[in-house]
């Protein structure tokens, strides 16, 4: 081996080290020039090729290897072009290149069974992986721990925790990989209870670990566990929470709306970090946090205290802020993003998405059909489902329907169905007709279009129509996903459904109930009753019952409940925050607005769609929701 094979040997590694393809590129023309491309020098296209894989570029890196005499191509190489394939996401290609392997008879290692197990998990491909670990074993590499750790987290991410747990227990020799990827996957897919058993059991816990079970707390609404965890952590064990374990909390935060617990760790995060400079990547998932919770001005003002943002941080802010029915705000800072950062197609589903939300129809046509003139962006399906969304919402549904029929690939089922949703508001019977055949065909087994079509008939005064859409979904007993509205108090979670009996004060809850709905009566509340379409046969009321029974039922809504339980255990005048799973209905609508005057609170939920802030009477989405 020449002296300049060995220095451009060192170049190239440096270069795939440090992921520098441009200087990658120069040293392989130099090597090309000077002729070292030859038999004797067999590794130098080899290096090449792995400096290549790494750094992205699939392109050169399929060309080489292919260039590459299949004698002179060894199990480095071959792995090397599947992770290359992992790393750009094409997944299958990389299982298709294993299956390649196998049958030209190449000899495979741990680090080959890593990188397939890893792209069975990114694919959900548990059949191929189930293969894969059979391979495993008749190669003689049961006894790898990575290769074992992989293949568990390959059966944790296709929801087969039963099949993890039997390999954990079969390995002769377990790291503290093991035991973590076993705890993600008991946590997740088994439950809390156990998760927190084996967790207990670990002879050894990371902060991976620790992260895992706190943040499982999190997502679960005990925060008071997972605080008691977090100090434990911190204090008995003296562990640190790094970027990635904050971002991690704090995206359980976000899922379970527990804002104290966000608070608690944007404090930990200005007391620990140098200078009190808050990454960047701890910053967008701080700010993402408050905007999701309710807290937009809080979320602004760790936006603007960022030294640094990416465009995932505008993206973040703009979404909360569309969230919030802000719409002009955004265009106005979606203009200031354009001298800092270049917007991808998910800023323009944050940007249409402010502009449905906010009735801005003529902003949003404007914005969409520059995308590709102006911004060099290809509309993607987000962005086609936003803009039927605006266009829909503003009772533009011929146009709404022209841009499906426009869109270079299929329209998706949220795409059908913002449409289809809008016809109940706007009476368009036919064309529903027309979408839920359409959505039938393409998504046989969702049945929230057949709601939909219902809604879309009772609306119309179809109401035998309506009763038979109903009626063929209970006898195939699927019944409506049941409105669950949640608010924290004192740190703790509390739930209600329409009609709950649950909760342990459920007795004060319904004494508060009545006297809430005469106030609200006596203050001008019409229950609206055109929206009491389904919920009333949940609890065995039929459509030819009395017009009392309808408002009755309209009265035990999940977010009545939440506010009144509220009421009795808030101090007078705090403002109440509810998260619902669900859209808010036209009729508690109505009535968080007059609440919201009559006891003088802000009362803010967060429905499926969006932010609505009750204030004095008044809705910040302007009845536009």
């Amino acid at each position: 081996m020449s002296s300049v094979a060995r220095h451009y040997r060192v170049l190239l590694r440096s270069c795939a080290r440090h992921s520098r393809l441009a200087d990658g590129l120069k040293i392989h023309g130099a090597i090309i020039t000077t002729g070292l491309l030859s038999l004797r020098n067999t590794f130098l296209p080899n290096v090449i090729l792995h400096m290549y894989a790494v750094c992205g570029d699939l392109l050169s890196a399929r060309k080489l290897f292919d260039d590459i005499p299949l004698s002179h191509k060894d199990t480095v190489d071959w792995t090397t072009l599947m992770s290359c394939y992992s790393l750009v996401g094409s997944h299958l290609d990389a299982l298709n290149l294993f299956v390649i392997m196998r049958k030209e008879m190449i000899l495979i290692d741990e680090i080959t069974l890593v990188s397939m197990f890893s792209a069975c998990a990114k694919v959900g491909n548990g059949v191929f992986g189930i293969q894969g670990h059979v391979c495993m074993i008749k190669m003689g590499l049961g006894f790898s721990v990575k290769a074992c750790n992989a293949a568990m987290d390959m059966y944790v991410k296709c929801d087969l925790a039963a099949d993890a747990r039997r390999l954990f227990e079969e390995m002769t020799e377990r790291s503290i990989v093991s035991w973590t990827v076993l705890l993600g996957g008991v946590v997740k897919r088994v439950g809390l209870k156990e998760g927190r058993n084996l967790f207990d059991e670990m002879p050894e816990k990371n902060e991976i670990a620790w992260t895992m079970m706190t943040a499982a707390y999190v997502e679960n609404c005990y925060t008071e566990e997972a605080l008691r965890l977090l100090s434990e952590m911190l204090f008995n064990h003296e562990l640190k929470l790094n970027f990635a374990a904050l971002c991690s909390l704090l995206s359980a935060c976000t899922q379970s709306g527990d804002v104290v617990m966000g608070k608690w760790l944007h404090t930990h995060a200005l007391k620990t970090m140098v200078g009190a400079v808050i990454d960047v990547l701890v910053g967008t998932a701080l700010l993402d946090m408050y905007a999701k919770c309710g807290r937009i001005n809080m979320a602004t003002r760790v936006f603007e205290s960022m030294h640094s943002r990416t465009v995932v941080s505008w993206n973040a802010m703009l979404n909360g802020l569309a969230m919030h029915g802000k719409g002009a705000v955004v265009l106005d800072m979606f203009n200031q993003m354009l001298e800092e950062v270049k917007p991808d197609d998910i800023t323009f589903t944050a940007v249409l998405s402010a502009c449905s939300h906010s009735g801005l129809v003529e902003q949003g046509r404007k914005i969409f059909y520059s995308l590709e003139r102006a911004y060099s962006i290809s509309p993607s399906m987000e962005n086609y489902a936003c803009m039927v969304d605006l266009l829909s919402r503003a009772g533009h549904l011929e146009e709404a329907e022209a841009v499906i029929r426009g869109m270079p690939m299929s329209p998706n089922e949220v795409v059908l169905g913002s449409l289809l949703g809008a016809c109940g508001v706007h009476r368009k019977q036919e064309l529903g007709e027309r979408l839920l055949r359409e959505l039938v065909q393409l998504y046989p087994h969702n049945t929230e279009y057949h709601i939909l079509m219902s809604n879309v008939y009772a609306l119309s005064g179809k109401l035998d129509k309506a009763d038979s859409f109903r009626r063929v979904l209970r006898d195939r007993g699927i019944r409506k996903v049941p409105g669950v509205s949640s608010l924290y108090i004192n740190s703790q979670v509390h739930r209600f459904t329409s009609g709950d009996k649950a909760h342990p004060q459920i007795k004060e809850i319904y004494l508060k109930l009545d006297e809430m709905i005469k106030r609200l009566r006596l203050s001008g509340y019409v229950p609206n009753t055109n929206s009491q379409i389904f919920s009333a046969s949940d609890i065995g009321v039929d459509y030819t019952y009395e017009q009392e029974e309808k408002e009755r039922a309209l009265q035990f809504h999940s977010e009545k409940l939440a506010v009144c339980f509220g009421l009795m255990s808030t101090k007078v005048g705090s403002p109440l925050y509810i998260f619902k799973n669900l859209r808010t209905c036209p009729d508690c609508h109505s009535a968080m607005k007059i609440a919201s005057k009559i006891y003088g609170r802000e009362i803010v939920i967060r429905d499926r769609n969006r932010f609505h802030y009750f204030k004095l009477g008044s809705c910040s989405c302007s009845d536009y929701w």
